[in-house]
């Protein structure tokens, strides 16, 4: 039960990661088209690299260490870019969620690698 809802937590968390990326897109571009493109493209290049390194069934898994680099690495932007539209309150909280859940898991041996 408990590895289901860390589990289900830790999806719910990797769908904030690519709105708060969508949502910087969105705000950051100096033209429409320039915010349409960044407010679609980064989360489509965010859940590209999700899926190919770090996803259960990745076709490029990696070692642990670098899963979990890379892992809190997209979390990272994904917070900076929260910060960058003036909502660090909301960068921080997101941020201590996403490393707090994702060394959890990896505690309890419930993470991907």
């Amino acid at each position: 039960m408990l590895k289901a809802v860390l589990l289900t937590l830790a999806f719910v968390l990797e769908l904030v990661m690519l709105a708060a990326v969508s949502s910087w897109g969105l705000r950051s571009g100096t033209t429409t088209a320039l915010r349409l493109l960044l407010g679609i493209g980064a989360p489509v290049v965010f859940a590209v690299v999700w899926g190919l390194f770090l996803a259960p069934r990745a076709n490029f898994p990696l070692s642990a260490p670098a899963h979990l680099a890379l892992e809190l690495l997209l979390y990272a932007l994904a917070a900076l870019g929260l910060a960058t539209t003036s909502r660090p309150g909301l960068a921080a909280l997101f941020l201590g969620l996403a490393l707090a859940l994702t060394l959890l898991l990896r505690v309890l041996r419930l993470g991907s690698t």
